[in-house]
C-alpha cells in the first residue's frame, strides 16, 4: 500500500509539472507572435478563419490565441465560439475588474502588454488567476493568456 501511495504521489507531481510547463508567459507571447506572422502573410480574415476553425497551431495547452476588434467585439475564439461577435467590455471578471477595457486601452496607448484578471479555466471549470498578453495590429488585438491557478 505504501508503494502504491508513493507511485500516486510521483504521478501527481509529474502531472502538476506538465500543467505548469504548459502555462508559461513565453507560450502566450509565442502564440501572439505566430498569429501576427500568419496575419502578415495571409491577412486578418484568414487568421480569424483559422482561429475559429480551431487550428491547433494557435492552441497550446490551456493557452490559445483570440482576435478582438479594437472596439471590443470578439472576432476569433477557438474555445468558445459563442463569444464571437460579442462585445463584453461591460462584463467584469470574478473580482469586478474590467480587464477587457484595460486590454483595449493598453493596446491603443502602448500597443502591447500584459493584463491580470480572474477567469473561468475551460479545462478545470474553475475561476483562476489569468494573465493575457496582447498586441495591437491595425484594427485588431491579438491575445493569448496563461492560467496561474487559484
Amino acid at each position: 500500500m505504501k508503494l502504491f501511495k508513493t507511485l500516486v504521489a510521483v504521478l501527481c507531481a509529474g502531472l502538476v509539472t506538465l500543467a505548469w510547463a504548459a502555462d508559461k508567459p513565453e507560450d502566450a507571447i509565442a502564440l501572439v507572435d505566430k498569429g501576427l506572422a500568419y496575419m502578415q502573410k495571409n491577412g486578418k480574415d484568414a487568421l480569424i478563419r483559422e482561429i475559429n476553425a480551431k487550428n491547433p497551431e494557435f492552441i497550446k495547452g490551456d493557452s490559445y490565441l483570440v482576435v478582438r476588434s479594437i472596439d471590443g467585439p470578439m472576432l476569433g475564439h477557438p474555445i468558445n465560439p459563442k463569444l464571437i461577435g460579442k462585445n463584453m467590455l461591460e462584463l467584469p471578471d470574478a473580482d469586478g475588474k474590467y480587464f477587457r477595457k484595460e486590454i483595449i486601452e493598453g493596446a491603443k496607448t502602448k500597443g502591447k502588454g500584459w493584463v491580470d484578471f480572474r477567469y473561468n479555466n475551460p479545462t478545470t471549470k474553475e475561476i483562476e488567476r489569468k494573465s493575457s498578453y496582447y498586441v495591437r495590429s491595425g484594427d485588431v488585438i491579438l491575445e493569448a493568456g496563461i492560467y496561474k491557478g487559484k
